[in-house]
């Protein structure tokens, strides 16, 4: 083969490539204040995931984490946004988010596959799903034995995994994802796609600084749950009116050139949402403009 045909091979294989990949890149469309910024759809778990895309456009979002057992639709109340979705209404969930002027991030999965008697072709099902949504990670909180087959499959598709952590529970004593350092040591020597979600509210809850959890975790953090919470007890409220030090978390994300997205997870179900959120993403922009 000539030098030139090697040369146009190559660079055809190249586009192959990154036209595969395209999907998995955040661009500046998604954000706000420097953030690719958005909701996670259980901000609206009372409500179907095209409402939910209908809600965080409303709220001027970019983007939208989707998490796995929100039904689909008003018209399709049977249908689940999981690997189980038929392509046809794949289709049509992606023309949604696009018509909604959204970016689809993520979706937070649960943990059947690892019940399953094949876990990986279960799991692989979930990322099936993720390269069909362009997704740039997948979310949640697989037992501590799954992590290899999680890595291989990052891998293979090279997608990130964001481990999550729920809130401190003295009843199960046995549940450490609260706790930064002990994730920190569990995730010590994966393979660079593996990092985590942390989810603030949660962190706080724990009895623990948002920033101290950055730091320890410092280049693996590859999204936010982003919370502020209202007291270490208390409920959800507008970014800058709780104790979650929203602020300070953003400065911290800067300090370390964060290139992942920030979920507003706003479980505080009671109230007028969107224009709560609204505020929230407001508060992210002001920031955004502070050097």
């Amino acid at each position: 083969m000539h030098m030139k045909s090697m040369l146009r091979l190559a660079a055809l294989i190249l586009s192959v490539h990154f036209a595969a990949h395209a999907g998995t890149r955040l661009d500046d469309s998604t954000k706000i204040g420097g953030f690719s910024l958005g909701c996670q759809a259980y901000s609206f778990n009372q409500f179907t995931a095209y409402e939910a895309i209908d809600k965080t456009a409303a709220t001027g979002g970019k983007t939208i984490e989707l998490f796995s057992w929100q039904t689909l639709s008003p018209e399709h109340p049977k249908l689940e946004v999981n690997s189980t979705l038929p392509d046809k209404y794949i289709g049509e969930l992606k023309a949604k988010l696009k018509s909604a002027g959204l970016r689809a991030t993520s979706m937070y999965f649960g943990n059947k596959a690892f019940e399953a008697k094949d876990p990986e072709a279960e799991l692989r099902k979930t990322f099936e799903f993720a390269r069909k949504m362009d997704f740039v990670a997948l979310t949640g909180e697989p037992p501590a034995t799954g992590f290899d087959l999680v890595e291989k499959l990052c891998k293979e598709y090279d997608i990130r995994f964001c481990l999550h952590n729920h809130r401190k529970d003295d009843k199960r004593p046995e549940y450490k994802n609260w706790d930064p350092t002990y994730t920190a040591s569990i995730m010590k020597g994966r393979d660079k796609h593996m990092g985590f979600c942390l989810d603030t509210g949660h962190l706080v809850r724990s009895g623990l600084k948002p920033v101290e959890a950055l730091k320890i975790l410092k280049g693996r953090v590859f999204s936010l749950h982003l919370k502020d919470p209202i007291s270490a007890d208390g409920h959800d409220t507008i970014y800058g009116q709780g104790v979650g030090d929203v602020k300070e978390v953003l400065q911290e994300l800067k300090k370390q050139k964060f290139d992942g997205f920030i979920s507003i997870e706003y479980e505080n179900f009671g109230t007028n949402s969107v224009s709560d959120i609204k505020q929230c993403i407001d508060f992210v922009r002001a920031q955004g403009k502070k050097k």
